[in-house]
């Protein structure tokens, strides 16, 4: 595992090397969107209201009264603090506007309009912005001024329908799906608009909308056009697929408790575990014929596995080209040598809980790799470095801003 320096870095690292960000958003999508920029060297400031701060400070598990989640998604951000409700809020909120590159918005559509970061309103003060605006039901919507959610965005994508035991409910998976699927959408966007406005000197800005269903909904390739000339509504397979690529697809048991994906996607590969089974591979000769006999290969591979330990089936599958693997836990994923020759999870300082691991920066880049410089900031640790030293105030206007309860 890679060992990286805490404490505060800037300049010249990673591909987004000066590109400035301002993030007004809260919770999980936008804010990683705003992540995954910073993971490649884009100065990222978190903009928090005073007091409470984000509301992501308050989720997922503690330790010692310390709160694990922020660490990780507010990592390589700096955070400042800022009263949208007030005048003089609005005013630091407009500047910026005009300092950033890129401008993210998570807030309801009249909160936008009155608090003057809506996309007209952002135009105006900085017109090469690319701004991107995520909500539940988008920006053009009878629903635009509707809260939303990521698991209602995994609701209406198609993706909780499709997920789950056949004869069972539908299930959500087990993280922030929706959130963070769209966050991932919300960056390729960005970068997207980024490239166009540097190959063309008169382009401007860009408006990103995108909701909260919809990055999900896009991935899922096939179940529109199914349903389009099918007439048929794709249902829940289990571990299989609704739309399987091929006949091999599921999780078994082994004889030791631990769990073992094997997966087929092709008529070779489903032929190695046909062998490896014993069973006549005339009779699975076809693509056609692996689908309609898949039932009777799926019990015969779950006997076979049960019959072994889960380190002596995976060698035999190994050997016989199969693929598959152990069901990992975190405590595998942290014991893994692949993970540790990747670099994959990097350990770094932390003012309140010392030395901690979290994931590293995906993907990775040969020349101008990104980093993990410092964890999830403490609420308004950077409000000098952001208004003082990017912004040009001086010290009497901090002071008047903090007298106003503005920061």
């Amino acid at each position: 595992m890679q060992e990286v320096p805490g404490g505060p870095q800037t300049g010249d690292w990673g591909q987004l090397a000066g590109l400035k960000v301002v993030e007004f958003a809260h919770v999980v999508a936008g804010p990683l969107a705003g992540s995954l920029l910073a993971d490649m060297g884009a100065d990222v400031v978190h903009v928090e209201p005073p007091g409470s701060g984000d509301a992501a400070r308050g989720m997922g598990p503690e330790r010692d009264g310390v709160r694990l989640w922020f660490k990780v998604s507010g990592r390589n951000k700096r955070s400042v603090t800022l009263d949208l409700r007030t005048a003089a809020g609005r005013e630091v909120a407009a500047s910026l506007v005009e300092w950033a590159d890129v401008v993210i918005v998570t807030f309801r559509a009249s909160r936008l309009e009155e608090w003057g970061l809506d996309r007209e309103a952002i135009r105006a003060r900085n017109p090469r912005a690319v701004v991107l605006q995520i909500s539940g039901f988008g920006a053009n919507t009878s629903k635009a001024d509707a809260p939303g959610f990521g698991k209602m965005g995994e609701a209406r994508s198609g993706v909780v329908h499709l997920t789950g035991a056949a004869d069972g409910p539908p299930v959500h998976t087990g993280f922030s799906h929706g959130d963070a699927v769209t966050g991932l959408m919300g960056s390729h966007a960005v970068l997207a608009a980024l490239y166009r406005r540097e190959r063309d000197p008169e382009a401007g800005g860009e408006w990103i909308d995108l909701a909260l269903f919809e990055s999900l909904f896009r991935l899922v390739e096939w179940q529109i056009i199914a349903y389009d000339q099918l007439g048929e509504v794709p249902m829940r397979q289990g571990n299989q697929l609704a739309v399987a690529p091929a006949a091999v697809i599921d999780t078994y048991l082994s004889a030791d408790g631990e769990w073992i994906t094997v997966t087929s996607a092709t008529r070779r590969s489903v032929l190695n575990v046909v062998s490896l089974l014993g069973l006549p591979g005339e009779e699975y000769s076809t693509v056609e014929r692996q689908i309609e006999g898949r039932h009777r290969i799926g019990e015969a591979l779950r006997q076979w596995i049960a019959a072994r330990d889960a380190d002596d089936a995976l060698a035999l599958l190994a050997a016989a080209d199969v693929v598959a693997s152990r069901i990992f836990t975190a405590k595998d994923i942290v014991e893994d040598p692949i993970y540790a020759e990747r670099d994959d999870i990097v350990t770094i300082e932390d003012p309140d809980l010392g030395p901690v691991r979290m994931q590293g920066v995906v993907p990775r880049f040969g020349e101008r790799p990104g980093k993990v410089w410092r964890t999830g900031p403490a609420l308004g640790e950077d409000n000098e470095t952001v208004y003082g030293d990017w912004l040009g105030m001086d010290r009497e206007r901090l002071e008047e801003l903090r007298d106003a309860g503005a920061i």
